[in-house]
């Protein structure tokens, strides 16, 4: 029994009592009303989901466990995975267990690069990744132990068993892609003394003298570890994984939401504006030049890409991460100097706007310009980073689900002659 299991043994007969309770003596308390233009809205709001692994609040911005990302910034993913599980950060100890735990994991099964080769050459790496993860369902403790049948107060250990392979093995699966996508040579292989982010940057095989690199996949892997339990990628992992699905299952199925536009692919959209901004100018633009093309972009109908948050009214904390990380190693970068000139331009020009709600950066605004500047240039690998990290949230979501013996998800849909029915009673 692994130190995480031993410790979620101990806390989840409490948690279970504890949501047992809440049920009990709360259960028809209304804590969200839903309006019309919620439901032609994609349930904006709506209060429907339980998480308590992270929160997104509108002044504040992302809360892991109720700690201020921005206080997690030293941390590495294992200091995370046990925060997302347990409520608090491991001791020196138990994060060297977790790190031997994570490291005797790691070995993709070479059918899955089996099943990688076979696809044509200029599959997207999303794609691949998705794929690749399907490919490992048949080694889905979970799978296993369901077809044995094991009681359901048990689900959560088979659980977390794919949870941890999946963290680990999803590392060296991104790792094995970007060489092979992107004619970076062969694999390279992990190293099990090397902390997970570590190996996950030794296994690119970027050229990292200096550790930097090493030290911005740490920082990016935690910053985007976990973000509630709404968005696209983490509700699809649920939605799945609520009908028992495995985790291989429910993870590749958040990564196809997480391939679209509107969420995970946000960033590379992001750099593209910037480097586009650069180009025009021929080098760093002056504060007055970038305010004259905000305007420009606005004008002609368009958006600023990474400014406004569906949540958030303030500076995206993980953007103020990023920020930091780069003011202390990218001030050199003329990529990077535009986004600070971007920064300390665009948020005065869109609070001019009236419409817009949030005019402040989100994390999606500068963390490309991060992997650029180390040489991660092929933009269709960010969203694969972005799952990488996503992948140690949303499975620590699962784990606790299923100690929690969470139902499967399926809300009521309505129809449109039965909207106009209800607003006619209400008016």
């Amino acid at each position: 029994m692994s130190v995480l299991e031993e410790r979620l043994a101990g806390v989840i007969p409490g948690l279970r009592e504890e949501a047992k309770s809440l049920a009990k003596e709360h259960g028809t308390k209304v804590i969200s009303q839903v309006t019309v233009s919620q439901v032609y809205g994609g349930m904006r709001g709506v209060r429907g989901l339980l998480c308590d692994t992270s929160s997104v609040e509108p002044e504040t911005g992302l809360k892991i466990r109720g700690r201020p990302v921005k206080e997690l910034v030293d941390c590495s993913p294992e200091d995370i995975i046990h925060l997302l599980l347990l409520g608090e950060l491991p001791d020196p100890v138990t994060k060297r267990d977790i790190q031997a735990d994570l490291a005797a994991r790691r070995e993709v099964p070479e059918n899955v690069w089996k099943v990688l080769d076979a696809l044509p050459e200029e599959t997207h790496p999303m794609t691949m990744l998705s794929v690749g993860l399907l490919a490992m369902q048949g080694e889905s403790a979970f799978a296993k132990a369901y077809a044995k049948g094991i009681r359901k107060d048990e689900y959560w250990r088979s659980t977390l068993e794919d949870a941890l392979d999946i963290i680990a093995r999803i590392t060296v699966l991104a790792a094995g892609i970007y060489r092979k996508r992107f004619n970076k040579g062969p694999r390279i292989p992990g190293d099990k003394k090397l902390p997970l982010a570590l190996n996950f940057a030794r296994m690119l095989g970027v050229e990292d003298t200096s550790g930097e690199f090493a030290d911005l996949m740490r920082l990016y892997l935690v910053l985007h570890s976990d973000h509630e339990s709404g968005n696209v990628s983490a509700a699809t992992t649920a939605t799945v994984n609520s009908a028992l699905s495995d985790l291989y299952y429910s993870l590749s199925a958040g990564l196809n939401g997480l391939a679209g536009p509107l969420h995970g692919l946000a960033n590379q959209e992001c750099l593209k504006w910037v480097l586009m901004v650069h180009e025009r100018f021929g080098g760093v633009p002056s504060l007055e030049e970038i305010e004259k093309f905000a305007w420009e972009t606005l004008e002609a109908g368009k958006v600023i890409p990474g400014y406004g948050h569906a949540v958030l009214r303030v500076t995206d904390p993980r953007f103020e991460a990023f920020f930091d990380f780069g003011k202390k190693y990218c001030m050199q970068d003329e990529i990077f100097q535009t986004v600070v000139r971007i920064f300390e331009t665009v948020p005065n020009v869109l609070r001019q706007v009236k419409k817009i709600k949030d005019p402040w950066p989100n994390v999606d605004a500068i963390s490309g310009s991060l992997l650029y500047h180390y040489g991660v240039t092929e933009f269709p690998f960010y969203t694969v980073l972005f799952g990488v990290s996503r992948a140690i949230g949303v499975t620590c979501q699962a784990v606790l689900a299923r100690a929690l013996g969470m139902p499967i998800i399926r809300p009521k849909s309505v129809t449109t002659q039965w909207l106009k029915q209800e607003v006619a009673k209400k008016d």
